[in-house]
């Protein structure tokens, strides 16, 4: 979702440590957890633990965390809104998904359930996309267990068997990559997170792309 629909301008770290401050009551200092492609759980503990909490102090105080972060995320919807952006092609490409009788698009994301939905809705991009078959950091911690979780959600919900390697994961991080992997999916990366084209292209990805804006290829490539 971050870096691969939406830049959200700084306001999820943000959210992040003012949920952790929170919590411990201090702030967790100056840190360099890098959030790209990772679950909130992990990026919560990661950041505990920058904190100088032990393994099981962080762990301890883990559940505390996310529900705070997800109050927090809520709070900065209007910094979400001002300060970042939907990324180039996004929303061309899911409006024209969500015209595909073929095709059902959600997201899988590192985000727990309430904060995807905070973020997609402060860009109405969730008009287009079938939340309910979604997978997120709430379902797992590690990211690669998440496609199976989102094609139970479409057979269970939907109706729909869906075999691996009729699943796009789209994303911009090499653990987009490793996730869809892990499940027999196929990948699309786009440069438009911390990632480069060429960083992107080494991971051995069907395909790269520098964003979403040629639509019409986005499309051809994953109806191919």
């Amino acid at each position: 979702m971050d870096g691969t629909l939406l830049d959200a301008g700084g306001a999820t770290a943000e959210s992040f440590d003012a949920a952790v401050t929170a919590v411990i009551g201090r702030h967790p200092g100056p840190h360099q957890v890098a959030m790209s492609g990772k679950t909130d759980p992990s990026i919560a503990l990661e950041i505990l633990g920058f904190a100088g909490l032990d393994t099981d102090e962080a762990r301890g105080w883990l559940p505390v965390v996310l529900e705070r972060l997800e109050a927090e995320l809520v709070a900065a919807a209007p910094a979400l809104q001002a300060r970042g952006r939907v990324l180039p092609g996004v929303e061309a490409v899911l409006a024209r998904g969500h015209g595909e009788a073929s095709v059902i698009q959600s997201v899988l994301t590192g985000n727990v359930e309430a904060n995807a939905g905070v973020k997609v809705r402060a860009f109405g991009l969730y008009r287009w996309l079938d939340l309910g078959v979604g997978a997120f950091g709430s379902d797992r911690s590690d990211r690669e267990e998440l496609v199976p979780v989102a094609v139970e959600r479409a057979q269970r919900l939907r109706g729909l068997i869906v075999a691996p390697g009729d699943v796009w994961v789209v994303g911009d991080t090499p653990r987009d990559f490793a996730c869809a992997r892990a499940a027999g999916a196929r990948c699309l990366l786009v440069g438009t997170g911390r990632f480069s084209v060429d960083e992107l292209r080494r991971t051995g990805a069907e395909h790269v792309m520098a964003d979403l804006s040629a639509v019409d290829d986005v499309w051809d490539l994953l109806l191919g």
